[in-house]
């Protein structure tokens, strides 16, 4: 063989394992995306889990509020049948005004307020809420990694011809900006 031949062997064979290399970091972190999703999952499913608990807490003092505690019921079935970030995302905006209706009208009831079980539940939805902002902050970093990855070169060149292509952000609800009132 000749020189040129063992340079173009070197060549293929550096680039393939350039490919390979690529590729496996590339599938590392589409899962590492895909873990980190699922936890958000997870944390919105708990959540999911304590509202009918609350609902029935809060149906026992304000039976009349029918409507708030209607609003809670339907968004809590939008965010269960909800596909993807940004569904997830709407569905649990929605969720979100509708539990502070909710809790509004607990604010017009004080012996709910110093229910037991009210109390037990609400202590519950504030852990959930901030294990979902961990997830979240965790599910976005692990998508920053991955889609810098594929767009760094050269792992885009692998990226795009093997079919990787960028994930969406857990985006913040509309709204989330604003400072909210409090009222005594």
């Amino acid at each position: 063989m000749n020189k040129t031949a063992l340079i173009v062997i070197a060549l293929v064979v550096i680039l393939a394992i350039m490919g390979i290399s690529s590729y496996n970091g590339l599938v590392s972190l589409n899962e590492t995306v895909n873990g980190k999703w699922s936890q958000i999952e997870n944390q919105l499913q708990r959540r999911a889990d304590l509202i009918p608990n609350l609902v029935n807490t809060v149906k026992g003092y304000a039976a009349h509020e029918q409507q708030a505690i209607a609003a809670v019921a339907d968004a809590r079935a939008k965010l269960a049948g909800a596909q993807g970030p940004a569904a997830k995302a709407q569905a649990n905006a929605e969720l979100n005004n509708a539990l502070s209706r909710l809790l509004v009208i607990a604010e017009n009831y004080p012996n709910l307020k110093a229910d037991k079980n009210f109390r037990a539940l609400m202590d519950e939805l504030s852990g959930t809420e901030n294990r979902i902002a961990v997830a979240r902050k965790d599910y976005n970093d692990a998508v920053q990694a991955y889609n810098t990855k594929i767009r760094s070169f050269p792992t885009s060149i692998f990226a795009g011809m093997l079919g990787f292509g960028p994930k969406e952000y857990f985006k913040a609800e509309e709204g989330a900006k604003q400072v909210p009132k409090v009222q005594f």
